[in-house]
């Protein structure tokens, strides 16, 4: 077990807290709509655009958001004017995003920002700082708000988008939202959980309370709860074996999903 000075936990606690808050309650909207792979190519945007930040010696969130938002903003529109189906173009820029983060790392100069990368890639606890709690604590507070105002809008279209529309709610409006605020969240933990593995963490906690629970409030309460049980324990089972955080993490998010498939009560009813 590695021995951190205790700002340096704290520090880490609170950011991994964070992320499993942002990144699971996220999960409730892109699981419930359909979006899945969108978790997976959101994440490959950010390290595209974190390996991006630091070939050009910038900050590594920087290049995550931005890539982010571009592909977000790209995303829907492409589909509409190509007249193909999201998931083909979710394909196209998935596969884009990945060779353009593996040319980026070709580039990136000198050995220590290999090693950011490194950390970037799997996850890592010594690189949680202040400026990435700001930002979590920031959008998780946009996320509270957005969910109170709009509740009754994002329950109908997560019931029947068809009947949303027909009720006058504009259910392109809030896809790009969804859309923009995963892509947020994704970067905003790249660098506790790791680019490849952050999707785990939008998809597992979500899917885990979608095994136990019908009511659409009760799932938006478990799937952060059991997103942010899932890092603390992630994060001490780092502490104690040195693995990498972010794996950490995803492997008792994925115990959760396994123990609550068998034990769901769902299941049980439909024996």
């Amino acid at each position: 077990m590695i021995e951190f000075p205790l700002t340096l936990l704290v520090i880490s606690i609170i950011g991994a807290a964070l992320a499993g808050f942002v990144c699971s309650t996220m999960g409730v909207f892109v699981v419930r709509m359909n979006l899945s792979s969108i978790g997976y190519l959101m994440s490959h945007a950010a390290f595209a655009g974190a390996a991006f930040g630091l070939m050009i010696s910038i900050d590594p969130m920087i290049g995550a958001l931005i890539f982010s938002f571009v592909t977000a903003l790209i995303l829907g529109p492409l589909a509409e004017k190509a007249r193909l189906q999201s998931n083909i173009v979710i394909g196209f820029l998935f596969s884009f995003m990945i060779a353009l983060a593996f040319i980026f790392l070709n580039y990136i100069p000198g050995q220590a920002a290999s090693g950011v990368a490194l950390r970037i890639l799997w996850g890592s606890i010594l690189s949680v700082a202040y400026n990435d709690l700001l930002f979590l604590s920031l959008l998780s507070f946009i996320l509270i708000i957005f969910i109170i105002l709009f509740y009754k809008e994002l329950f109908t279209i997560m019931f029947n988008r068809k009947l949303a529309e027909s009720s006058g709610v504009n259910t392109r409006l809030f896809y790009f939202a969804v859309l923009f605020l995963t892509g947020f969240a994704v970067s905003l933990s790249l660098r506790i959980v790791g680019g490849l593995l952050v999707f785990a963490l939008i998809i597992n906690p979500t899917s885990t309370a979608y095994q136990f629970f019908y009511d659409f409030k009760k799932i938006l309460l478990f799937s952060p709860l059991i997103g942010i049980i899932s890092c603390f324990i992630g994060y001490y089972l780092s502490l104690i074996s040195d693995f990498p955080i972010g794996a950490s993490i995803v492997i008792v998010s994925a115990i959760f999903f396994a123990v609550g498939i068998v034990v769901s009560p769902k299941r049980r009813k439909g024996r």
